[in-house]
């Protein structure tokens, strides 16, 4: 039985739950999946659950953690052998940038190109202004997979980093964003990492009607 629960949005739409629940995969934490709907009811739980009236939640031993990142730092705390961070202090470093960034930042992206895993778009005509967000992530991945070789952002293992930018490559696929080689094959390798496939095989049996907080975006 599962000693942690982590409380979750939509599968279909809630990035921040998937990064949530990638992050608990990297730590070998095994947690109960909590769904919270959109409706007033729930919305009044997940403020008692929350303060922040944000998903993902991790309940773990007594400590009550939201924030993807809180959620990363404590997993790491918990779990150092897991290999959440990369083991290299400068890439260590690199890898707490990069994941800050695209927790704080790339706001047009969100709202442009929102997470949706039941569409497949062949053409999408892309905002002006999420086009200097995506060209920001294309140089991300770019400079991690050159320096660190691949096929994971830090190297052939997945670290705290790629939790944070796997919804990014949901909705690079889902919208037919134009990139790079290199990029799309990140993309790929996300899309096939176990807990990925996982993750959209359970979104696909969601029901088709599933109402999104107002704040995933």
């Amino acid at each position: 039985m599962a000693n942690a629960q982590l409380t979750i949005s939509s599968k279909t739409y809630s990035a921040w739950s998937l990064r949530g629940r990638l992050l608990c995969h990297l730590a070998g934490l095994d947690v109960e999946e909590i769904m919270v709907e959109n409706d007033e009811t729930n919305r009044a739980e997940l403020l008692l659950l929350s303060p922040s009236v944000l998903v993902p939640r991790l309940t773990h031993e007594g400590a009550s953690v939201w924030d993807t990142l809180a959620i990363a730092e404590y997993l790491n705390e918990c779990h150092p052998k897991a290999g959440m961070f990369p083991r290299d202090r400068l890439a260590r470093a690199h890898c707490r940038s990069i994941s800050g960034e695209i927790h704080s930042g790339f706001s047009n992206l969100r709202s442009a190109l929102p997470m949706n895993l039941k569409v497949r778009h062949e053409k999408f005509p892309i905002f002006s202004g999420a086009k200097p967000d995506i060209e920001r992530i294309e140089t991300i991945w770019s400079e991690c997979l050159s320096q660190y070789g691949g096929p994971f952002l830090f190297g052939k293992k997945p670290t705290i980093a790629d939790a944070m930018y796997a919804p990014v490559t949901t909705r690079f696929i889902t919208y037919a964003v134009d990139m790079s080689p290199q990029s799309a094959a990140y993309c790929e390798t996300i899309a096939e990492w176990a807990p990925m496939k996982r993750w959209q095989e359970e979104a696909l049996a969601e029901p088709e009607e599933v109402e999104e907080l107002d704040v995933e975006f």
